[in-house]
């Protein structure tokens, strides 16, 4: 978990987006060579653009960025369970066969691979490999390479790349240059999705011939194809990246205006505190707020007032995603919705809002909130409710009456605090003389908040909602942990509750299987960290997956939305509809914003360094 988030997530033409979907045929792709492909409808760039619309081609080339993370890591390998590796192996020195623009809620266009060919309901996709792609060594890029990377990817890797290996029926050579992928089952996010797939050279991962094993974590870089490398390592504290000489894709039109530093480098910090006051100091490039009451009290510094520093505020439209305290439902402390109810109900949220973020930041009402994928309130109704109907008696209540967050009157939360007492009571928790609450077998109520060392916000959240909680007679315990082991303790669900952000698009897909699906309540590495194994889940996700217009994919996300809301996952925090960042002056981004959001989520890849 790191400080500085690379948002993908938002909707800045909402209105005109919708418009486009509407009018938009709903054939995703045809049957002969396609420059490019789109989940819905036909890729909105022709086949001879010149660069991605909010890119600037004429973008100078050089300088050096510098970003601050907190926390540290241990592997340059991002693609297996084991081991923590900086984000920016993944997104600077790996390419996959499509890129993906911003400007659209999900068009790909060929990279490492030079076209691509499907049918109208995607039963297949064909990948025809670009001719002189090479590796950073030099080495060509082979399709056996391509291969070799699904394959692994899909069998020894992280689990996020399982689910989709699982619906590949056949992979097999169809040409020199082209491999053919068949699938098991309807999921028309499959071609998407395996064109995204990382590709890494084969040969550094051959035992037999002195490589490394791919399933073990290493320091040692990854070799691929993108325009960067690993230059210098210092474990746990920095990482280096610096641009590959003649990088064989610069003059792709997908990436003109993109990737333009030199050098791009990570400092890890153990606080976030620390982090900014080197920011301040002049030894991080950009500082991405996320604190409102920081904002408006923290940037009275010399270097803002000679211009050294710049402020830039952008509103945005994204999904709000989640951002709170996930409930591990596996404990069977946690398994009764009503304990989880009066968790919420005690989570006294105006308050706390208050004081950390000045009130000036609305609370997370959903997980598609802020966006038109997110539940409307009151009653399901029309298609959302048409899905919901098989599940009406295994549903949470709420899901299909309506649900919605306990609101507190920001002083003594009393009204929430009885009823939260009332369903404590009723799920067989009672208090005792000394008012610690107990079970039918005299066991006391208590917990642990689990939460990565650095994070100051999210600490004095807990540790209010842990104070809010002894009303109650909850005895809650906040436990700070380093990166290495927070990784460890997720990927096998040793928690019982912990702080993730959990960011959503205009175009959720597969990745909804690995936040909720129900295989990831036993196999670990999952991002399904609540525990949730809900056959309502599980359907209203196949129902997005094979949705085939606008209207049935929005109706299965509200539904989506709506179960798990209902089911009291998360205790959510607030989210910010506005995005703020605190940028050195010689660092520059394009006038054009991308659909997707703001330049926040854009950095670097399309930023420049300029005096």
């Amino acid at each position: 978990m790191t400080f500085f988030f690379p948002l993908r997530a938002s909707g800045f033409a909402l209105a005109a987006l919708l418009s486009a979907l509407a009018g938009a045929p709903q054939v995703l792709a045809q049957d002969g060579q396609s420059h490019g492909i789109a989940m819905y409808g036909t890729p909105a760039l022709p086949q001879d653009f010149v660069s991605l619309p909010y890119a600037n081609p004429e973008a100078p080339q050089g300088g050096r960025f510098v970003f601050a993370e907190i926390g540290s890591f241990d592997s340059l390998n991002p693609f297996i369970l084991r081991g923590s590796a900086p984000w920016g192996v993944n997104l600077l020195t790996v390419q996959s066969l499509l890129g993906r623009s911003y400007d659209e809620p999900f068009g790909l266009y060929p990279v490492l691979a030079e076209s691509l060919r499907t049918d109208s309901s995607r039963s297949f996709v064909e990948f025809t490999l670009r001719e002189g792609a090479r590796f950073s060594d030099g080495s060509p890029v082979t399709l056996d390479d391509v291969i070799w990377s699904f394959e692994t990817m899909g069998t020894e890797g992280h689990p996020r790349y399982r689910n989709a290996w699982t619906k590949i029926a056949s992979m097999e050579r169809v040409g020199e240059r082209t491999l053919r992928f068949t699938f098991t089952e309807p999921d028309r996010e499959l071609p998407l999705i395996l064109g995204l797939r990382p590709i890494v050279q084969r040969a550094q991962f051959d035992v037999s011939a002195g490589g490394r094993s791919f399933a073990e974590s290493s320091l040692t870089p990854v070799i691929a194809s993108g325009p960067y490398e690993v230059s210098a390592v210092d474990p746990g504290r920095s990482v280096t990246f610096r641009r590959v000489a003649d990088w064989w894709a610069a003059d792709l039109p997908f990436y003109r205006g993109q990737m333009n530093a030199d050098e791009i480098r990570y400092e890890y910090y153990s606080d976030l505190s620390v982090a900014f006051e080197a920011f301040k100091a002049g030894l991080i490039s950009v500082w991405r707020e996320v604190n409102a009451a920081r904002w408006a009290d923290s940037y009275d510094i010399p270097a803002v007032h000679d211009g050294r520093i710049r402020l830039v505020e952008v509103p945005h439209q994204r999904p709000s995603g989640m951002s709170g305290l996930f409930i591990n439902t596996r404990r069977a402390l946690f398994a009764d919705w009503r304990v989880r109810e009066a968790l919420l109900l005690a989570f006294d949220f105006e308050r706390i809002n208050q004081v950390v973020t000045g009130g000036a930041e609305p609370r997370i009402a959903s997980y598609f909130g802020n966006s038109v994928l997110g539940m409307r309130p009151g009653p399901a109704e029309g298609r959302v409710s048409e899905l919901l109907a098989p599940f009406a008696e295994e549903l949470p209540p709420g899901a299909l009456e309506g649900y919605a967050l306990p609101v507190s009157d920001g002083r003594s939360n009393r009204r929430n605090r009885r009823e939260a007492m009332r369903l404590l009571a009723e799920a067989g928790w009672e208090p005792d003389a000394q008012g610690i609450l107990r079970n039918a077998e005299g066991q006391a109520f208590t917990f642990e908040i689990l939460l990565l060392q650095g994070q100051a916000e999210i600490q004095s959240t807990a540790a209010a909602f842990a104070e809010d909680l002894q009303a109650l007679g909850i005895r809650a315990r906040v436990a700070l942990i380093d990166s290495a082991q927070y990784v460890e303790r997720t990927n096998r669900y040793d928690f019982d509750m912990t702080y993730s952000l959990r960011l959503m698009t205009l175009s959720p897909g597969n990745e909804q299987v690995l936040y909720w699906g129900a295989e990831g309540v036993d196999s670990p590495g999952s991002r399904n960290f609540a525990g949730v194994h809900d056959p309502a889940v599980e359907a209203m996700i196949n129902a997005m997956l094979t949705s085939t217009t606008d209207e049935d994919f929005t109706a299965a996300v509200r539904a989506l939305d709506r179960v798990l809301m209902a089911g009291r996952y998360a205790i959510p925090f607030w989210f910010s509809p506005v995005s703020r960042m605190a940028v050195q002056s010689n660092l520059h981004f394009p006038d054009i914003l991308p659909m997707y959001g703001d330049w926040t989520g854009f950095l670097p890849e399309v930023w420049w360094y300029q005096e």
